[in-house]
């Protein structure tokens, strides 16, 4: 892995080896011993964060470091007890994933006065800062789900956004982003933007509402895969479970690359998603806790897994992991290169391989 590193080092992308190198340490434990890290897992009710939680472990055992975990349950209350919790147990770095990443900022004001290092993945606090967030550019994902739908409905007709929830960073980069691709490059189509708060249940009955008040919908982005079943389980019950081929299909973008949406678009249930990376998100998290532990340093700047650091604001640094669209033919939509389903590159074909 390379990455830049503050000038004290150099300019230029240095391998780990030589991070180490010019990188001072603040210690990490005792010397020689597995720095301890604590993981918080934002919640285990969605195909997607489980799959994280199994990846999590297995990165840990690779880049050798001691794991203690807690599971915040999609509560920002319980998430700053854990993270109580954490600095009782004398834990070196905090990875976390806030839901609500408006609350999370006195947590972390908490961990900066321990002098405990955090690392957001997923989620980017909204005020307060981490030694690193891990995240793919969710306005990205936005943007390839409009090209993607736009594409299909030829610029006409109506879409249904079935939004996550605003109070997370990546609920509103996803709906302002496919927002704006809309209004900008598809002007002809109406889009019915749905709050449903990451809830199945909530997307399904908003779902069903406008396929039955809109019969000229012809496209749904659903902003991850939380929705997946629903949305399924609408068509079906409104006799538009029908192969694209068919004059009355509904086009289907998600986000997320599990095993279940990659399957779909294979058989033709589902037409895209947006491969959100569990597995590197856990490996990179990680990765960067221990660099925290050990006094390392990072720049804005090209890393050598193809992503990128941008800096965010003053002292806030992201690692935008690539998370590629997903479709059964591998072509290019409004400009947007796609990966097919069955690409074995995708880490939703190979979970738990």
């Amino acid at each position: 892995m390379r990455f830049r590193l503050l000038a004290a080092c150099t300019a230029a992308a240095l391998s780990v080896t030589a991070i180490a190198a010019c990188s001072s340490s603040k210690g990490g434990g005792k010397s020689g011993g597995a720095p301890v890290i604590g993981v918080d897992y934002p919640r285990s009710d969605t195909d997607f964060w489980n799959s994280y939680i199994q990846y999590t472990p297995q990165s840990a055992s690779q880049l050798g470091v001691s794991l203690k975990t807690s599971n915040s349950q999609n509560d920002v209350a319980k998430l700053a007890a854990n993270a109580q919790a954490f600095i009782a147990e004398g834990v070196k770095g905090v990875v976390m994933a806030p839901q609500d990443t408006a609350a999370i900022a006195p947590t972390l004001s908490q961990l900066a006065a321990k002098k405990i290092p955090v690392v957001s993945v997923d989620t980017r606090p909204d005020s307060g800062n981490v030694y690193m967030v891990v995240r793919a550019d969710n306005r990205a994902y936005g943007t390839k789900a409009c090209q993607f739908l736009g594409t299909k409905l030829s610029g006409k007709g109506a879409v249904v956004m079935l939004e996550g929830d605003l109070a997370s960073i990546n609920g509103r980069d996803r709906t302002e982003a496919f927002n704006d691709c809309m209004k900008q490059s598809f002007p002809g189509i109406t889009v019915y933007g749905e709050a449903a708060n990451w809830d199945a249940a909530t997307a399904a009955q908003k779902l069903q509402t406008d396929l039955t008040a809109h019969p000229d919908v012809q496209g749904v982005y659903m902003e991850s895969s939380f929705a997946l079943a629903g949305t399924l389980q609408v068509l079906q019950q409104k006799g538009l479970a029908v192969p694209p081929t068919d004059p009355k299909h509904v086009f289907v973008v998600s986000n997320d690359g599990i095993p279940e949406e990659l399957k779909d678009i294979a058989a033709g249930k589902i037409d895209a998603t947006v491969s959100q990376p569990a597995d590197l998100y856990a490996k990179y998290a990680l990765f960067y806790a221990q660099a925290a532990v050990q006094g390392k340093s990072f720049n804005p700047g090209p890393t050598d897994h193809q992503s990128t650091i941008i800096q965010v604001r003053p002292g806030l640094l992201e690692d935008q992991l690539a998370a590629p669209l997903v479709t059964s033919d591998g072509a290019t939509y409004g400009g947007v290169s796609s990966l097919k389903s069955t690409d074995t590159s995708l880490w939703g074909n190979h979970l738990g391989s």
